[in-house]
């Protein structure tokens, strides 16, 4: 077995595996446990797994044609700093109808992949870059569809912490595929600068 990406009490501290009440049929293969509560506990193995996944598959890619996509506003930090470090290019705030399917738009970007934080409040640009064949990497939260999604990393989509910790892991790991970065001390910057 290898090593996580981040520690694990980092992953618990941050509250990465803290998903909703709800969930859809296809996230349960990630769902640890119900807690009494009824809030889902996802497993934090398959979310570092899906990780270095996502920066396997996001390292295949120029930097300038992966777009990160994200509405919410726990999202934008995190977001502005990966895509600093990483070269990737964001797209946070409200996504506009037509921006990868309308080539008349001064705003309009032609991304070859998407990653999207939040696939049920992203889910216009993600109806957009499935209908152009964009493949999509999404953090899903155990009350999100997997529908058009190619990799999905499980995970508490929500929280700012949670979302800065995987934003932070996911650009370290990235810089790392990428070869220019050779090892995690290397990497410029701690999480909390992506809160």
């Amino acid at each position: 077995m290898t090593e996580f990406l981040v520690p694990q009490e980092k992953y618990l501290e941050s509250g990465v595996h803290i998903g909703t009440k709800m969930k859809q049929g296809a996230m349960k293969e990630f769902i640890y446990k119900s807690r009494e509560d009824g809030l889902n506990v996802l497993d934090l193995k398959k979310t570092d797994e899906r990780l270095r996944a996502a920066a396997h598959l996001l390292s295949k890619y120029p930097a300038e044609q992966v777009y990160v996509v994200g509405n919410k506003d726990n999202a934008q930090k995190p977001i502005a700093k990966f895509c600093e470090l990483s070269g990737c290019k964001p797209l946070s705030g409200r996504f506009t109808p037509g921006r990868f399917t309308n080539p008349e738009r001064d705003d309009y970007v032609e991304p070859t992949i998407i990653l999207v934080t939040d696939p049920g409040v992203d889910r216009q640009a993600v109806k957009e870059a499935f209908e152009h064949n964009i493949p999509i990497i999404a953090f899903t939260d155990t009350n999100n569809s997997f529908k058009y999604i190619e990799l999905s990393i499980p995970a508490n989509n929500k929280g700012r912490k949670s979302l800065a910790l995987l934003y932070w892991a996911l650009c370290r790991q990235l810089l790392k595929e990428r070869g220019s970065l050779t090892s995690d001390d290397g990497f410029p910057t701690s999480q909390e600068v992506f809160e």
